[in-house]
């Protein structure tokens, strides 16, 4: 049925299909968010010293002596502050650099309300929900037989996010968009009681178009449907009053932290995630998200590399508790026990752990970093990787070097075509140091790779949202399914191979030869790289 046909009213159904079918583009990428702020305070500070000159005269020395001492001040209190060292002096340089505008722009970022509101409505939710997640004492048993390292981690992992270890839940991986795409839609035609969807983007065309019948129909069989996006969304992709629309056809919708012209307050924390849960007992997660390149129906730079991994069972449990939490962070009440007590059967051909996790940017742990380090650290053989982007911090750097210094065969896969420029400049910065130290990188040249995954010694891997770069692992709420000893394993190997076969390597030669701009550009961003 048509979705003309859910709506009742002529009025209803004009302007429902002109919000479902028309985004916004162009100007508003510039009117909202970061840009207009930092252009803003630009010219205030321009404006500022303008004024200082022409209107105070001699008391211009003083003004000026007093933004520096402010700076020297801020500058100060930012090296005693725990933050990433890298962090750290990318502020320093633009505080020194810009004092009134650097200034301005550091306290607009740190002393934002809604960030500590944020954080304390999720660590309450967390509380709240935790029992419904425990860690299952026969699993650690089994563990400390078979690995006690990985005991550690489940260890780490409970105490600094509640995400439990589970078996009993099989694994498929997707090498492509649009194998998981073809299985998504499949899976959701099956559901029977909820379909829960959480992306970064979501975007008009065939992809979303193809989804969005599914749930529609879901909805005329009485399946609850939540969609939940990033509100980036709205800058460039998607009307402002998507959800109304949505909602009109029956769907729950909402943007995550949706982007204020010029003022929003946690901005820079977005919604990276990829999750779809599906009556509990099935999700999806990976680095696809719903957008017609991502399955290679556009082309925007090249082929469009990407994976995802399909879960059911027991694991599931996470997932739909991740899902639950970030919806709700800005909801009074909610009735978990429908959702979260699930029984679960046993499962045929389910060997090995899986671990489902996020990572929030607002509770000062780096999740996602401390394990991507963990793999490196305790690989014996290999840890194969992919990636689209290379912004390291130091502890990234010492990890990947020092793998590889000690004989573990350490690959890098990134694109050979970027999605943005910017970000390929920095990638380019850090090659010659992690090729020196033995690590092999390669560039996929068909194209662009968009997933974000690591392998290491046929029983490790991790299939999710997390990128090698600051804002995965710093700003971004993410997610990703660790898996140990599975058969999935393998298979991602595998994949892992045959992207391969189609990257060249890249040499300290080949460094040599990229353009001196492309170079001098990735040695200035270094500086700020942290907050990009």
């Amino acid at each position: 049925m048509q979705i003309s046909k859910i709506i009742h009213t002529k009025e209803e159904n004009e302007d429902t299909l002109l919000l479902l079918q028309k985004g916004k583009r162009g100007l508003l990428r510039i009117v909202f968010g970061r840009t207009m702020l930092i252009l803003t305070l630009l010219v205030l500070q321009i404006l500022f010293l303008i004024a200082a000159f022409l209107y105070l005269g001699k008391y211009s020395p003083y003004l000026f002596a007093c933004t520096s001492i402010l700076a020297l001040i801020l500058v100060f209190v930012l090296m005693n502050r725990p933050l990433n060292p890298e962090i750290q002096i990318s502020w320093i340089v633009i505080i020194l650099l810009f004092p009134i505008l650097g200034t301005l722009f550091y306290l607009f970022v740190d002393m934002q309300i809604g960030y500590r509101l944020m954080n304390k409505r999720l660590q309450a939710l967390i509380q709240q929900t935790k029992h419904y997640a425990p860690s299952n004492p026969d699993v650690i048993r089994q563990l400390q037989e078979k690995e006690p390292g990985m005991v550690n981690l489940a260890a780490y992992m409970m105490e600094h996010g509640n995400f439990p270890m589970y078996q009993n839940t099989s694994v498929q991986y997707f090498p492509s968009g649009e194998a998981k795409f073809e299985e998504l839609l499949s899976q959701l035609s099956q559901a029977k009681h909820f379909i829960f969807l959480e992306y970064f983007i979501i975007s008009e065309g065939y992809m979303w178009g193809r989804i969005l019948k599914v749930l529609e129909q879901k909805v005329k069989e009485g399946v609850e449907v939540r969609v939940m996006y990033d509100g980036l969304c709205a800058v460039v992709l998607l009307p402002y009053q998507y959800p109304a629309a949505m909602q009109k056809l029956g769907i729950q919708c909402k943007m995550f932290a949706p982007v204020r012209v010029a003022v929003s307050t946690h901005y820079n924390n977005r919604d990276h995630r990829k999750i779809v849960v599906i009556d509990g007992q099935t999700a999806f997660t990976g680095g696809v998200n719903l957008s017609d390149e991502y399955i290679n129906r556009r082309v925007l730079h090249g082929h469009w590399k990407d994976t995802a991994v399909m879960l059911q069972g027991e694991a599931v449990q996470s997932f739909t508790l991740m899902f639950l939490q970030m919806w709700n962070i800005n909801e009074k009440t909610e009735n978990y026990e429908k959702y979260l007590t699930i029984s679960y059967p046993q499962l045929k051909d389910t060997r090995g752990y899986v671990m489902p996790y996020g990572d929030s940017p607002l509770d000062d742990e780096n999740v996602g970093e401390m394990v991507y380090m963990d793999i490196l650290n305790r690989a014996e053989r290999y840890v194969h990787i992919m990636t689209p982007y290379l912004i390291l911090d130091h502890e990234m750097i010492t990890a990947l070097t020092f793998a590889a210094k000690r004989g573990v065969d350490v690959v890098l896969i990134l694109p050979h075509i970027p999605d943005k420029k910017f970000a390929f400049a920095l990638a380019k910065n850090h090659y010659p140091e992690l090729i020196r130290a033995g690590v092999h990188i390669y560039e996929y040249t068909p194209g662009f790779v968009h997933a974000k995954m690591f392998v290491s010694d046929d029983i490790k891997a991790v299939v999710g949202t997390i990128n090698l770069d600051y804002r995965s692992l710093y700003l971004h709420f993410e997610c990703a399914t660790y898996l140990y000893d599975t058969p999935a394993v393998l298979t991602i190997e595998q994949d892992m191979q045959d992207t391969l076969s189609k990257s060249q390597q890249i040499t300290l030669l080949d460094c040599k030869h990229v353009r001196l701009t492309t170079r001098l550009l990735g040695k200035f961003l270094k500086l700020i790289a942290p907050l990009m």
